[in-house]
């Protein structure tokens, strides 16, 4: 076999690539850089800001205040007449910018019609030891989820909610899982970003 020293040389230079120490090792890119940073500030301050958010459920008889009426008067209101000890504990509890479910309760209609904003924490409300707070509507949900729908869920039924745990409250906390559940059986709701391109 004849192989020409043009050759033998070539061979020893692309395998001295491999076993000199003193080789320049290989430079990593601008784009293997930027796989190891991390994400920008803007998106950490977002996260957090999602870690912070609370939920809740609003009921209300559909005869006293609907979601047409909310949505009919500028979209604002005054949250109040709650003389539940526990119930006034947790509008105690809410901050500005909490999501709340906006809840149809009765007997004919048991059902998550839409999503109001916090736009003012609690505050006494008349001489008796009410609180009230003060929401604004998002949206409308897409789809109403009905209490039934609800409880028929298994991911509902695993999750505690307090809904199911204790019906005569008007005011409850909503995990966050429970609240992306919500929104994936109603298709979300009006707001929520999912209709922006």
């Amino acid at each position: 076999m004849n192989i020409h020293k043009s050759e033998i040389t070539l061979v020893t230079v692309v395998n001295t690539q491999f076993t000199n120490p003193k080789f320049p090792k290989k430079k990593k890119t601008k784009q293997m850089k930027k796989k190891n940073q991390k994400p920008p500030k803007q998106e950490e301050e977002q996260q957090q800001q999602q870690d912070k958010q609370q939920y809740w459920l609003l009921k209300t008889e559909i005869g006293e205040w609907s979601w047409e009426d909310q949505s009919s008067n500028g979209g604002k209101s005054k949250w109040d007449g709650v003389k539940n000890r526990q119930a006034q504990k947790y509008l105690k509890s809410m901050k500005m910018g909490d999501l709340c479910f906006f809840y149809h309760s009765g007997n004919k209609a048991r059902r998550i019609v839409g999503v109001v904003t916090v736009v003012k924490e609690c505050y006494d409300d008349g001489d008796d030891g009410g609180v009230a707070v003060d929401v604004a509507a998002v949206g409308e949900m897409r789809r109403p989820v009905d209490l039934a729908e609800m409880k028929m869920d298994d991911r509902m039924k695993a999750s505690g909610f307090a809904l199911f745990r204790q019906p005569r409250l008007s005011v409850v906390p909503v995990s966050r899982e429970v609240w992306e559940r919500v929104c994936e059986l109603g298709g979300g709701y009006e707001g929520d970003g999912e209709d922006e391109v």
